[in-house]
């Protein structure tokens, strides 16, 4: 078997040999010359089924070579023997939950909070017609029903950096599927599959495409259940791009790499915030006490603790925004750049008040991805936004990584 970042450089790239060609080719055809009729409907009819591939591609709703590659390079990465990408991370939550809730007849959901603020607002909106209980890690177990059909989690969790057991929890369902949310992981850091999880789950545009001009998600799964989602992807057009395909084929290559060198910014960065007399709780899995279960390390779920983290400010979050000068205030996350957002405000802002703060997630907290520049820049950055109100005789309180900000503050 290759390693990560061999994989992660050569993987879906076996027939360009073949091909004749160097790099990734954009097949950007919507449809497909036909000469024998007869031929042709037999391969729509295999597409249409939910096949991998056909003997022709025949219209690229059904099937496209570029998106094709990029899904053998994801799947080897998240060791499945399968993906199926979409238009948006979104498209892919929404088809997980059509496999196995809609097309299945269950129709009761388990999701544990937080989860991305978009995914926990389609589960608790009813579109899907799908019914969601909310539960914690621990007590996932007490809300399976008989109609259940998916347990929806996340971690690191979106936007607090929760730690999860994953083989905990699938312990805890039986058969019930589990779909996890590997985005600010990223298969560099953890592989869901190998600890049970039946879906694995990553908005493309974040880390996988990696410089914020890609929007795309994908699943990574077992074969007998990427059948269901290509069907779904064909019956609703929720199709992939060809150039959104090959731009996070070919940000897989540097993967590896932008994800150790944001990690190890992040590392710093949250030793330094979590000492700093303008914030109040500080959320990275690197810091003192917060991975209890022993979840991050050689051999554990996660290999390393990833290259977000979240914060809360003593003054108001958006005035500590608006004075930063070089990390780019914006969603999304796992770009080159830093950037940092309001979750209360913007990604979460559809999550319930008291769902939300009971899930970990208080209206004062900031949520930074990590990026690629000098540690020091985004340091400088960071410092000189929350120290304008700091008070001079303000004494931070020991770290343990979870701790609140101190009494009247």
């Amino acid at each position: 078997m290759k390693r990560l970042r061999t994989t992660a450089v050569h993987g879906g790239r076996d027939d360009l040999a073949d091909l004749g060609v160097h790099a990734l080719p954009i097949d950007l055809s919507t449809t497909y010359p036909i000469p024998d009729q007869v031929e042709g409907g037999h391969a729509l009819q295999h597409l249409a089924e939910g096949a991998a591939h056909a003997t022709s591609p025949v219209y690229a709703r059904l099937h496209n070579p570029t998106v094709a590659r990029f899904e053998q390079a994801l799947a080897a990465l998240e060791g499945t023997s399968a993906a199926v990408a979409f238009g948006s991370g979104m498209a892919a939550v929404t088809a997980v939950v059509q496999a196995a809730c809609v097309l299945t007849g269950k129709s009761h959901v388990v999701a544990v909070r937080p989860i991305y603020g978009g995914t926990d607002h389609l589960l608790s909106s009813g579109l899907l017609g799908v019914r969601t209980t909310y539960a914690t890690a621990d007590r996932v177990a007490d809300a399976i029903t008989p109609r259940t059909g998916l347990v929806v989690v996340e971690t690191p969790a979106n936007p607090n950096l929760d730690l999860l057991d994953i083989a905990a929890v699938v312990a805890q369902v039986g058969d019930v599927p589990v779909v996890v949310d590997n985005t600010f992981a990223t298969p560099v850091l953890q592989n869901p599959a190998a600890f049970g999880a039946t879906y694995v789950l990553h908005s493309g545009t974040k880390y996988l495409g990696g410089h914020g001009d890609v929007l795309g998600g994908v699943v990574a799964c077992a074969e007998e259940h990427a059948g269901p989602l290509r069907q779904i992807r064909i019956l609703t057009g929720a199709v992939l791009h060809p150039l959104g395909g090959y731009l996070m084929h070919r940000g897989l290559a540097t993967l590896p790499l932008r994800v150790e060198a944001a990690q190890r910014g992040a590392v710093e960065l949250a030793a330094r915030l979590d000492a700093h007399p303008g914030t109040g709780l500080v959320r990275h899995p690197s810091l003192p006490g917060a991975d209890p279960a022993g979840l991050i390390g050689t051999g554990a779920q996660m290999r390393g603790p990833g290259a977000v983290l979240a914060f809360t400010t003593r003054e108001d979050p958006a005035a500590v925004v608006r004075r930063l000068r070089l990390v780019t205030p914006a969603v999304s996350l796992g770009s080159v750049d830093t950037l940092i957002e309001h979750p209360s405000a913007l990604t979460h802002r559809l999550v319930p008040d008291a769902a939300r703060e009971a899930s970990g997630v208080p209206a004062n907290l900031l949520r930074l991805s990590v990026g690629l520049e000098d540690v020091d820049d985004i340091w400088d950055d960071l410092d000189q936004a929350l120290s304008s109100h700091c008070e001079e005789d303000y004494i931070k309180p020991s770290s343990s990584g979870f701790r609140e900000p101190a009494a009247g503050h």
